[in-house]
C-alpha cells in the first residue's frame, strides 16, 4: 500500500493534491472519523451549516492514525486552503510546527491552546454542562450511585467527570460517581465492546445511570445501558435519538458552532483564547421530542436554576484541569 493511500485513500488524496482556491476553508477530523455520532459529527454539522448558508465549499480529511496529523496539516497549508480547523486537541504538537511554517495562514484548534499569532484555541467549559447533566442523574437515580465511563485517560476527560460529580453531589452529598476510563492511548476512543464491558460493570456495581465521554466508545456505553435497563448520558453532539427512551440527555458542546464561525470568518479569523460556555451557550444540557419524558419539572427546575447561578457567579464548578485534582470525589475512582 502506497504511503497516500494508507494515508488518506483515493478521494481524499485528490482533496489534498488538487488546487484549491485561497480562502476555501479546511477541516481536519479526528481518529474516529466524522459520522462518530459525537465530536467528529458536532465538527462536520458546523461545516455543513456554513456550506448551505454560504454556498461556498470546504475541503476535509479524515485521519487513519497519529502519524498523519502534521502532514495533513501541512498539505492543506501548502494548497492554500484558509482558514484550517482541526477537530481534536491532538493536533498541538503538528500544529505548533505548522503554524510557524505558514504565518499567512489561519488554523483554529478545538480543545487545546496552542500559543501562536495565527491560531484559534477554542476551549470548552466542559465542568459547566457536566455539572449540569450530573444534577440530572442525581434526580433520575432512585438509588445513590451513578457513573461515568471516559474515553482516553487524560485531563480533559476527568473534566468531564469531576463536573459531573459535582453536580451528582450538590443533590445527592452521600452519593457515589464510580469512573472508569477506557484506556491511555487513542484507541480508547473507539473502542464501543469495552464501553459495553465498563458500563455493565458498573451496573453490577449499583450504577442507575452513566455518563460517557468517550468518542466512538460512548456508542457501545449508550447501547449497553439501554440493554440492561440503565440510563445514560450522550455527549459532544446531542445523542438523545440514539437510543431513544434510555438517554437521560446529552452534555452539548457546541462544537459545530465552534467550526461555523472559524469557518464564517475565514481569512479574518480572530486568534487567541476562546471560551465557549454556558454564558454563550458553548455546553448545555439538550432537552428534545426523544428525552423530553424523562425529565421531570423538578429535575427541570434545579438544572436551570444550576445553569443562572454558574452563570452569574454564585456557583463555581471545580476546573479539573486547572490544578488537577477534583474536590467532589471523596477517593480515587469514586
Amino acid at each position: 500500500m502506497t504511503l497516500m493511500k494508507s494515508f488518506l485513500g483515493a478521494a481524499a488524496t485528490l482533496a489534498l493534491t488538487s488546487g484549491a482556491a485561497l480562502a476555501e476553508p479546511a477541516i481536519i477530523f479526528d481518529l474516529g472519523g466524522k459520522f462518530d455520532k459525537s465530536f467528529n459529527e458536532s465538527s462536520y454539522n458546523g461545516a455543513e451549516r456554513w456550506k448551505a448558508e454560504t454556498g461556498s465549499s470546504y475541503r476535509d480529511v479524515e485521519l487513519q492514525s497519529d502519524a498523519q496529523r502534521e502532514q495533513a496539516l501541512r498539505r492543506f497549508a501548502e494548497n492554500g486552503f484558509n482558514p484550517i480547523v482541526m477537530a481534536g486537541f491532538s493536533f498541538a504538537t503538528a500544529l505548533e510546527t505548522v503554524a510557524a511554517d505558514f504565518p499567512d495562514t489561519k488554523f483554529a484548534i478545538i480543545d487545546m491552546v496552542v500559543d501562536a499569532p495565527n491560531v484559534r484555541s477554542i476551549v470548552f467549559n466542559e465542568h459547566e454542562g457536566s455539572y449540569i447533566v450530573g444534577i440530572a442523574a442525581a434526580y433520575a437515580a432512585k438509588g445513590d450511585t451513578v457513573s461515568f465511563v471516559g474515553g482516553m485517560d487524560i485531563p480533559l476527560i476527568s473534566k468531564f467527570a469531576c463536573g459531573y460529580a459535582q453536580g451528582f453531589k450538590s443533590v445527592k452529598p452521600e452519593g457515589k460517581v464510580i469512573v472508569n476510563m477506557t484506556g491511555t492511548k487513542p484507541e480508547a476512543w473507539n473502542d464501543p465492546v469495552k464501553g459495553g464491558e465498563l458500563t455493565r460493570a458498573q451496573k453490577a456495581a449499583g450504577s442507575e445511570v452513566v455518563f460517557a465521554a468517550a468518542g466512538g466508545t460512548g456508542l457501545g456505553v449508550l447501547q449497553t445501558a439501554a440493554d440492561e435497563g440503565m440510563l445514560a448520558i450522550g455527549v459532544d453532539s446531542n445523542q438523545n435519538y440514539l437510543q431513544p427512551g434510555h438517554v437521560l440527555t446529552s452534555m452539548v458542546k457546541r462544537v459545530d458552532n465552534a467550526v461555523y464561525d472559524a469557518f464564517m470568518q475565514g481569512e479574518d479569523l480572530e486568534t487567541g483564547i476562546y471560551v465557549m460556555g454556558l454564558a454563550n451557550d458553548g455546553v448545555g444540557a439538550a432537552i428534545d421530542e426523544y428525552n423530553e419524558a424523562l425529565i421531570t419539572p423538578e429535575m427541570k427546575a434545579a438544572m436551570d436554576d444550576a445553569t443562572a447561578k454558574i452563570i452569574s457567579g454564585e456557583v463555581v464548578v471545580h476546573d479539573y484541569m486547572s490544578d488537577e485534582t477534583c474536590p467532589a470525589f471523596d477517593k480515587p475512582g469514586e
